[in-house]
């Protein structure tokens, strides 16, 4: 059951050695996709460096343009990993399609993505969720909380308790940036679950020089933790590099993670 009023408490999920929902507070961080070994391995030491806890990166690549780069499938989930592991990361990769689970269980990918084009995705939900594996479920471009809420009680349900929800911003009227980052819905989310919250404010807003503030504002409303695109180099980044993050910037990001975590009376992951 996702519902607060089942639990005394909220829910911890643990990806690795890092717990979300501790009162620790988290960033997950990489490369939009896995572009290669050696960028990957880059991308591994800059979110370390960074003091980025968990390590994210595309394998399979939902591209609205069927004429751009698609992920390098169960090859990039093999880099993935081979990087958390040389960097001590726990590691996160979206899956597109139930038929790919084999792959994910098999390359012992920490947490599955569940990305926004897939959140009612129910026979793809539960057949994921009955491995087990923690889920990363991001809010659907138009979906409703209760809607949002619905789908993690059937990964809840058929098989993973440990659902992690990821507000990444709305669809609405306004163009000016990528989609709305709706930050109302972490006080709503804490009185109607127990389940831990992050926030993607990368793909909200689509563009790296606004990402810090929002970032800053989501740990400030309560969220467990960020997830955000991070690249060595964004301009070679072979999809969404406008969000992808550089270094310093990543660095910047957790810097103030800790200390909005400490102003809120929490703490920041080791």
């Amino acid at each position: 059951m996702t519902e607060r009023a089942y639990f005394e408490k909220p829910s911890v999920a643990k990806v690795g050695n890092v717990e979300i929902g501790s009162g620790k507070v988290v960033v997950i961080s990489g490369p939009c996709s896995v572009e290669g070994r050696d960028l990957m391995m880059e991308s591994a030491r800059l979110v370390k460096d960074a003091g980025a806890q968990i390590l994210r990166g595309g394998a399979y690549k939902p591209r609205t343009s069927p004429y751009t780069f698609q992920g390098f499938g169960v090859e990039g989930l093999a880099q993935l990993k081979d990087a958390g592991e040389a960097f001590n990361l726990p590691v996160v990769s979206e899956i597109m399609d139930a038929a790919h689970l084999p792959a994910f269980v098999d390359h012992k990918i920490d947490m599955l993505q569940i990305g926004a084009r897939n959140m009612q995705n129910f026979t793809m939900l539960k057949s994921i969720a009955a491995a087990g594996i923690p889920i990363l479920l991001k809010r659907a471009l138009s979906g409703t909380v209760d809607e949002w809420l619905y789908s993690a009680e059937y990964c809840s349900a058929f098989g993973s308790p440990q659902v992690i929800l990821c507000e990444r911003g709305i669809r609405t009227y306004e163009p000016a940036t990528r989609n709305t980052l709706d930050l109302t819905v972490l006080p709503l989310l804490r009185e109607w679950t127990h389940l831990p919250i992050i926030v993607d404010p990368a793909h909200a807003v689509g563009v790296a020089r606004y990402i810090r503030p929002l970032a800053a504002a989501s740990i400030a409303a309560g969220a467990d933790g960020l997830i955000v695109e991070a690249h060595p180099r964004p301009e070679i980044a072979r999809s969404d590099k406008d969000q992808a993050l550089m270094p310093n910037e990543l660095a910047d990001i957790v810097g103030d993670a800790r200390v909005q975590a400490a102003v809120t009376g929490r703490s920041f992951h080791p």
